[in-house]
């Protein structure tokens, strides 16, 4: 379990960074929508894949931790 939560999240990570640098650039060249997206809208939804990816590397940790008692 621990390594399909670690794949899971680096994933969530990398293609969280990846969509915020696809909204970043989109929006530098001054347009507004990528896709029928807002470009904030797709900045957020990178956000939240950043933070999910997050969450499950943490909880890989904890159970790491929790598993060595």
């Amino acid at each position: 379990m621990k390594t399909v939560l670690l794949g899971i999240g680096r994933l969530a990570g990398v293609v969280g960074v990846l969509v915020c640098l696809i909204a970043a650039a989109v929006r530098l060249t001054g347009a507004f929508w990528v896709g029928g997206f807002q470009a904030g809208t797709l900045f957020l939804a990178g956000v939240a894949a950043m933070t999910f990816g997050c969450l499950t590397l943490l909880m890989v940790l904890t159970l790491r931790t929790n598993g060595d008692r």
